[in-house]
């Protein structure tokens, strides 16, 4: 208590105590200053075989020591008992003496024997001492390959392989079989690269501030701080604790790349090959782009005519350049003589490769005249390879639009020159101009046949001017005609309605008078009846007083 964090959290100190007294002699701050985290300083490596359920880990004594004890042993009985066989003891007859019994008999020697009584062999009784067990024998081989077999997961082993076996399959068994000193590697590969931290920290912290001359890049005071900025790590690779391991991956990586070899840089892959091999000199086995210097175009061809590696670099005269590789590959005399070689396809692919090169720069070279400043710069990859620095996106950002109106502007700057290296180029030819001759004839008499169409076109539009003069003047008199008619039609209509309507009115005063008169004629009708229903009347109350 006391030494807690502000927060209560439990900070690291190293305590030192006398073991006798218990008496606590030191109390130390087991963390950096400046370390806001405060977090643990290790000051100890660990390198663990297997990791133990304490403080420390298992080694390989502690886990094939049981094998390891019961084999001695084993091996042990079968030795006392072929030597207890061979070499027997027994009992023997108190008077049997044997002359010179203190010394071993040769071979071919016999010696004399003194029997009390009877034969040799009633005097003589040997020892029962067996052969070495064969169950014992067996039992110590099983005991040896268990031993062998404990750092190994694979039930089949490479050597059970075909030799037609496809790499991937050996691949996975070899994996399979070295899964657990994979594992182990691995432990000791990081227990390393934390002893490697260690190290460099106490390097770090007692070495002095400058160096004793002067490095050829940065001050002399950067020593201290250069640890600030590196790391050292083990060269050893955790993934492939063999060699055999680390040639079967390789071979597999060669098998992918030959079904697709544009995606791979094999130059590469065949040195890294040669350098797990354990051959020196790979450089100049199988050299890489980044071993080459610049060279001058003619040296260039020869080295690819010679199938050796050639590169482009950026400060060249990539126009010169090109212009001399293509002249070699237009050559006629050359191309004759790599008629009958073998590798005439790889030797023009190389050209052609490298030609690209020496476009793409002066391509980069162009955009950056156009933009009005240089290009980002680049550096060569591990592969040999021009690649641009890293650029924060904003950067990029910037740099698209403008890069796009140079691009822009460097088409058409180099569509120009085209049209006027063809111009230049037709005219100086004397089929070209042979050909602009009879172009010109050709324009003059589509001129002249347009001069004429025009005419015939003017006639033809004075012709229709007057046929549509005539047309509207028919159509002006047709126009007044029609209205004409229009109008006797119309007082014919009004003199037919007025007769059909005088009509309609005699017809009905007739019908009206034929009305008047049948109801005068029915009123007298019944006048007549009444007259005559009353008469009838007055007549019969006579006839009923006579009575």
């Amino acid at each position: 208590p006391g030494y807690e964090d502000e927060a209560g959290i439990a900070l690291p100190y190293i305590i030192t105590i006398e073991k006798s007294t218990a008496k606590v002699l030191a109390i130390r701050r087991n963390w950096y200053e400046e370390d806001i985290l405060k977090l643990k300083r290790n000051h100890f490596v660990h390198y663990q075989y297997v990791p133990g359920f304490g403080f420390y880990g298992y080694g390989l004594i502690h886990l094939i020591g049981g094998y390891a004890r019961s084999a001695t042993t084993i091996v042990r009985q079968l030795v006392d008992a072929g030597t207890l066989s061979n070499l027997p003891g027994g009992l023997k007859a108190r008077g049997l003496r044997v002359k010179g019994d203190d010394t071993p008999i040769s071979p071919g020697e016999f010696r004399d024997v003194d029997v009390p009584s009877g034969t040799i062999k009633d005097n003589i009784m040997l020892l029962p001492y067996k052969e070495p067990s064969q169950t014992l024998m067996a039992l110590f081989n099983q005991i040896v390959q268990e031993g062998r077999a404990f750092v190994s997961a694979g039930d089949l082993q490479v050597s059970d392989m075909g030799g037609n076996a496809p790499v991937g399959t050996t691949l996975a068994i070899l994996e399979r079989t070295l899964k657990v000193m994979s594992a182990i590697q691995a432990r000791l590969h990081y227990s390393m690269k934390q002893e490697f931290k260690l190290l460099k920290v106490i390097i770090a912290d007692y070495t002095p501030d400058e160096y004793d001359y002067e490095p050829e890049e940065g001050p002399a005071a950067a020593k201290k701080s250069d640890y600030d900025d590196v790391e050292v790590l083990p060269v050893s690779d955790p993934n492939a604790s063999t060699m055999a391991q680390k040639i079967v991956q390789y071979q597999a990586v060669l098998q992918l790349a030959q079904s697709a070899p544009q995606l791979y840089n094999l130059p590469l892959l065949h040195r890294q090959m040669i350098e797990v091999l354990g051959i020196k000199n790979a450089s100049k086995l199988v050299p890489m782009g980044d071993d080459q210097k610049p060279q001058d175009p003619v040296t260039e061809n020869q080295n690819a005519l010679m199938l050796k590696p050639i590169k482009a670099f950026p400060l060249q005269d990539h126009q010169a350049h090109i212009a001399v590789h293509m002249a070699a590959m237009q050559d006629p005399h050359i191309n004759q003589l790599l008629q009958g070689n073998p590798q005439a396809q790889h030797i023009a692919q190389a050209m052609y490769a490298h030609i690209n090169e020496h476009i793409g720069f002066e391509y980069r070279v162009q955009i950056g005249q156009q933009m009005g400043m240089p290009m980002p710069p680049q550096h060569t990859d591990d592969m040999g390879e021009e690649e641009d620095l890293p650029m924060s996106p904003e950067m990029e950002a910037q740099l698209a639009p403008v890069m796009a109106q140079a691009a822009q502007k460097l088409l058409a700057q180099n569509q120009t020159q085209a049209k006027q290296a063809q111009a230049q180029q037709q005219a100086q030819d004397p089929i070209i101009q042979m050909q602009m001759q009879e172009l010109q004839l050709k324009t003059q008499e589509q001129q002249r046949k347009a001069q004429k169409d025009q005419q015939d076109f003017a006639i033809k539009q004075q012709q229709l001017q007057i046929e549509q003069q005539r047309i509207q003047t028919q159509a002006a008199t047709a126009t007044q005609n029609t209205k004409a008619q229009v109008v006797m039609n119309q007082q014919k209509i009004k003199t037919q309605r007025v007769s059909k309507a005088a009509d309609i009115m005699a017809n009905a005063m007739h019908k009206e008078h034929d009305t008047q008169h049948q109801q005068s004629m029915k009123a007298r009708d019944q006048f007549h009846q009444m007259m005559t229903a009353e008469q009838q009347a007055i007549n019969t109350p006579k006839k009923e007083t006579k009575e």
